[in-house]
């Protein structure tokens, strides 16, 4: 089902979104958030296709063809490396293992980090229907983003092709850029999460209750937009980071929007009781899958470093 809405909004052009810094960020994200608001699980995946597009127009590698969706598998693990050895100019083998990785069973293609001889991360691209990468069987037990199809992937001397130097992934200023498109996908499930809070506050039965808690949702969700807002007008202002604000920038939209997502969580089931959670089948997998992609913050780790790079400032 996530595989087939991901394919209909590429097809029908939904995912050609501006690029960072292009003067129309805020659109960029505010089509992310709307696709979010439709389905969250399919968000996440356009969200990484969208990245991957963005990455490889940043870093000089080779636009994405017509029809193929990539992933970003940059998440590492002690217990699972993935190695690159070249074998000439810019061609590599990768062979080990990647966990964590999105789509893997219906992205074609995908970026990805592996060590280098030297100890040195480089970022690959590779095509996923290659026989020598094999997705492994999943792990994954929550309800929450399952259908994201997030599992362990096995490269066995797979060929890939090296976009930009050891080190450009996160170096390079849109590294900031796309960790706040994350948070305008959080936005739009936690707008969609609230809406039966909007509608019960709408109604002549609303208690006092209800009314308190819409208040504060709406008010972390109104912080949320103007964050965001704030943030597209200052990355295409400075689309280079030249005043390195990029980070403090990030972490402070990625903060405020998560806590708007638990806002909405936590107050639309405070004020309906189990119901919606109970009865309402698509309200109780929005719910579950939000609260597991608001996970990919690392909470008060996130805060930590925020406080550290506000500290700086002064």
């Amino acid at each position: 089902m996530t595989a087939g809405l991901v394919q209909h909004w590429l097809e029908s052009g939904r995912l050609e979104l501006p690029l960072p810094g292009s003067g129309r960020t805020a659109e960029r994200w505010q089509g992310l958030a709307h696709l979010a608001e439709e389905d969250i699980v399919a968000a996440r995946i356009a969200e990484a296709h969208s990245d991957a597009v963005a990455i490889l127009h940043e870093l000089g590698g080779k636009p994405p063809e017509s029809g193929q969706l990539w992933g970003v598998w940059a998440a590492e693990s002690a217990d699972a490396v993935l190695t690159a050895t070249n074998i000439s100019g810019g061609a590599f083998t990768l062979s080990g293992t990647k966990v964590w990785c999105s789509g893997a069973g219906f992205c074609t293609h995908a970026l990805v980090t592996a060590r280098l001889d030297d100890g040195r991360w480089g970022l690959f691209a590779v095509a996923v229907v290659d026989p020598a990468v094999k997705a492994l069987p999943t792990t994954w037990w929550n309800a929450g983003m399952a259908g994201n199809d997030t599992r362990p992937v096995q490269f066995t001397n797979a060929h890939a092709v090296a976009v930009g130097d050891p080190g450009d992934y996160l170096n390079r200023p849109g590294f900031w850029h796309g960790a706040i498109g994350v948070a305008a996908c959080w936005l739009g499930g936690a707008r969609r999460v609230a809406e039966p809070l909007y509608r019960c506050a709408g109604g002549k039965s609303a208690d006092a209750y209800a009314l308190a808690h819409l208040g504060a949702v709406d008010a972390a969700l109104a912080a949320g937009d103007a964050m965001l807002a704030a943030a597209a007008a200052q990355i295409d202002t400075d689309p280079f980071d030249r005043a390195n604000t990029g980070q403090l920038l990030a972490r402070r939209v990625r903060g405020i929007v998560e806590h708007a997502a638990d806002e909405a969580i936590t107050r639309t089931g405070r004020a309906l009781g189990p119901g919606p959670l109970c009865q309402d089948g698509r309200h109780a997998q929005r719910v579950a899958d939000l609260s597991i992609y608001i996970r990919q913050s690392h909470a008060e780790r996130d805060l930590a470093a925020l406080g550290r790079l506000a500290g700086d400032q002064h």
